[in-house]
């Protein structure tokens, strides 16, 4: 009999009931009623690392981290749930845990060997003719690029334990799942409108794979910037994107508290 725990998803409705205009001041928020099997589950960590460039959003990082992510992986440590890693290169290939299911230099992903070469190189780069396009260069990118490539690691709260794995990138991600029949990936990490969005194990990017994508919205923070930092307008912003188009989103008490019920 496979152990399964109780959550409710949170997800914005696009609709309304019968007689209500459909109008955006009547589009509210509901839940689902879910009972998930465990080893049907991975919560996936998304770029947990010891440092941030911006000072504000490491401070919120190193608090959710510590007080919010860390009882959540005692708690998920403690059942069924796969504990995935996904921490970017150069963390993921330097730790012992790093798990590839294809060989070096396989292509399994797009672009595809046949499809067209564009747009042009020089266009990527904004080099040549199309340097006047780049955005200004900024001192301290310096800073930031080699701390990135030298001096980045796991968050010490959000350490890999045991023979928790350790993904580079979305396709490897994908194998594990399918390797350990997993569907329903809850998603934690930094940040939130960045690399839980954009990177190819982030959240959009496994639900268009078919995955069900839940993302534990105070185990996050986005990036903001001058006008929106008070009101973290960012961060509310892409959790509303995700509850609109993308999946669902839970709390981590409601999480630990449906994980509960299975030991008890």
């Amino acid at each position: 009999m496979q152990n399964r725990f109780h959550i409710r998803p949170r997800y914005a409705r696009l609709a309304t009931d019968e007689g209500i205009p459909l109008a955006e001041r009547n589009y509210q928020r509901a839940h689902l009623d879910w009972r998930v099997p465990a080893n049907q589950c991975a919560l996936v960590c998304i770029d947990c690392w010891s440092w941030h460039f911006s000072e504000e959003t490491f401070s919120r990082i190193d608090d959710i981290s510590r007080n919010r992510i860390a009882p959540l992986l005692e708690a998920c440590r403690k059942t069924e749930m796969t504990i995935v890693h996904a921490p970017a290169n150069p963390v993921a290939s330097r730790h012992p845990n790093l798990v590839q299911f294809r060989a070096d230099g396989e292509v399994s992903s797009p672009p595809w060997p046949d499809s067209p070469s564009w747009p042009p190189q020089e266009f990527r780069s904004k080099t040549a003719e199309f340097a006047e396009f780049a955005k200004p260069s900024e001192p301290s990118m310096v800073e930031r690029a080699r701390h990135g490539s030298t001096l980045r690691d796991f968050h010490e709260s959000c350490r890999p334990q045991g023979n928790e794995p350790v993904v580079i990138d979305g396709e490897d991600l994908h194998r594990l799942c399918a390797e350990r029949g997993i569907l329903h990936l809850f998603f934690l990490g930094f940040n939130t409108n960045a690399c839980v969005m954009m990177r190819d194990y982030g959240l959009p990017a496994m639900v268009r794979r078919g995955y069900h994508g839940i993302l534990v919205r105070d185990c996050t923070t986005g990036m903001e910037i001058a006008d929106t930092v008070e009101t973290l307008a960012c961060t509310h912003g892409t959790i509303a994107d995700i509850e609109q188009f993308l999946g669902y989103t839970v709390t981590s008490d409601e999480l630990i508290a449906g994980i509960q019920e299975i030991r008890s």
